[in-house]
């Protein structure tokens, strides 16, 4: 099956590559490539009317257990939206139709194997079942405000998507691109990868200004990402605040963001950590805790080429049921785009992220990293792991060969921060009967894989996008002691995206 999906990923991007024949400019970095003009889209009136299908079919070679761990999959969403702007006020709703066909009804195991692969994770939120298919409100939200003015003041409440990272998109294109791909969705995210995405049900301010932005949002997440069914919430919030302003001159454009965030779960179900079976069925109390971070975003424009820099970092204190909380997660990344080999345009980079673990497990406090409510799968693109007692240091290559096309594969060497705490999985709450993260136990080291990927994605043109993935994950003493019999995993998928 990986010869089979790898082959298949590399020749795609082969004929893609042949059927590009757009030119790249002498001096444009690769992020600065401009994309194809939006469609426009359908007017009914004084109503604006849009729409999306996305459609993937994914491949899964999980480590190897008994059972069914390896399968494929597929999975869609269509998104159809009507709004409307009046003066200062603009509305908007938008109904989710997500479709799941073929699921494994095997991919389940007992602990410690777990689920096999998000195949086994989408079968057992949706009552254990091969297909599942809902139809809800994924945003209904008034916004009223000066909009699209020098200094603004907007707030929008109702349901909606929100990620952190995202209150200002820089001006800089290749700020934006590393933005986009290596900030936002870290600790807030709509989990927009999966097949069925997560929602806010709350309000949000914003005060924009050209030197600053000011978003806040206290919100409560909805049911989804991997239960068809979309439309309740759950006890389960969070009050997000952030301030972002640009720095830098024309050449060396920056970007400083500072945020905090409380979040609180009441919902009394079992967490998953590193304390023994009893301690935990018997910890009912809620989790509470507030985070404070932020990033610093650097870009160097020089003949030799353009440089980049990004630092992110987040602190917990607060309170894990009945034990106190402290967590920590840093990263510290890098890049260069030459400017040579200007029929690929390569954009070299690379990292180090770090995501405290617990190095204890029968003390008062709990260590680990808590990720809340992100969109795990940009950071981990085969998401079999996340941030939370996590070391990943990582290296990728962006190449553009044409105005189409792109490529991109990348090298992990992850790590367990502690070897006494958990192989973390998931992206947070999203039933209210499940956590939302998965935990296996380290069998006392801290090597867990090395992960080896590639992905391609076309754009056709202003409607029609394709995208290919392939990844390998070569597992290690920790993956060897839970699957004995077989250490490595492959995963791939093929997608279709197409807007009306």
């Amino acid at each position: 099956m990986a010869s089979i999906l790898l082959s298949a990923a590399f020749l795609a991007a082969s004929l893609m590559a042949e059927a590009d024949t757009g030119k790249a400019g002498n001096a444009v970095p690769v992020t600065a490539q401009k994309a194809p003009a939006p469609a426009p889209p359908l007017r009914l009136g004084p109503l604006v009317v849009t729409g999306s299908i996305r459609t993937r079919f994914e491949g899964w070679d999980w480590f190897d257990a008994p059972g069914d761990a390896s399968y494929g999959y597929s999975g869609s969403i269509l998104r159809m939206s009507v709004g409307q702007k009046i003066n200062r006020m603009e509305w908007m709703v938008e109904l989710a139709a997500p479709v799941l066909l073929g699921m494994p009804d095997g991919a389940v195991n007992a602990a410690p194997q777990g689920q096999l692969g998000l195949g086994g994770t989408y079968s057992a939120a949706n009552r254990n079942g091969r297909n599942a298919a809902s139809v809800f409100a994924k945003q209904a939200f008034i916004r009223v405000g000066k909009l699209g003015t020098n200094e603004a003041h907007s707030v929008r409440f109702g349901r909606f998507e929100f990620a952190d990272g995202t209150e200002v998109a820089p001006k800089d294109a290749v700020l934006a691109a590393v933005k986009t791909a290596r900030v936002a969705h870290r600790l807030i995210g709509n989990f927009g990868w999966t097949h069925v995405g997560r929602s806010l049900d709350g309000a949000q301010y914003v005060y924009q200004t050209p030197k600053s932005n000011l978003t806040v949002v206290a919100a409560m997440p909805t049911r989804g990402v991997f239960q068809t069914d979309g439309w309740g919430r759950m006890n389960t919030a969070f009050a997000y605040g952030a301030y972002t302003r640009p720095a830098g001159a024309a050449k060396t454009p920056g970007e400083l963001r500072l945020f905090g965030v409380y979040y609180d779960d009441w919902r009394g179900v079992l967490k998953t950590d590193n304390r023994a079976l009893g301690l935990r069925r018997a910890d009912a109390p809620q989790l509470r805790m507030g985070t404070f971070g932020g990033h610093w975003l650097q870009a160097v424009h020089t003949e030799a080429g353009t440089f980049d820099l990004l630092g992110w970092g987040a602190a917990q204190t607060g309170t894990w049921g009945v034990q106190a909380h402290r967590g920590l997660s840093v990263l510290a990344e890098a890049g260069f785009q030459p400017a040579v080999w200007k029929s690929v345009r390569p954009w070299i980079r690379g990292g180090y992220s770090y995501g405290s673990g617990d190095g204890n497990a029968n003390d008062d406090r709990h260590g680990t990293f808590f990720q809340m409510l992100p969109t795990p799968r940009p950071f981990a693109r085969f998401p079999f792991y996340n941030m939370m007692n996590n070391k990943d240091a990582f290296a990728e290559v962006v190449l553009r060969p044409g105005k189409k096309l792109t490529l991109r594969p990348q090298a992990h060497m992850i790590r367990l921060a502690g070897r006494n705490d958990l192989w973390y999985a998931g992206g947070g709450a999203f039933q209210p009967w499940t956590f939302g993260y998965q935990g296996r136990p380290s069998g006392g080291s801290t090597k867990l894989a090395n992960v080896y990927d590639i992905s391609a994605d076309y754009v056709v043109d202003t409607r029609v996008t394709l995208g290919f993935y392939y990844g390998r994950a070569q597992g290690l003493d920790v993956v060897s002691a839970i699957y004995p019999k077989g250490a490595s995993a492959n995963m791939g998928y093929v997608e279709l995206g197409y807007k009306f």
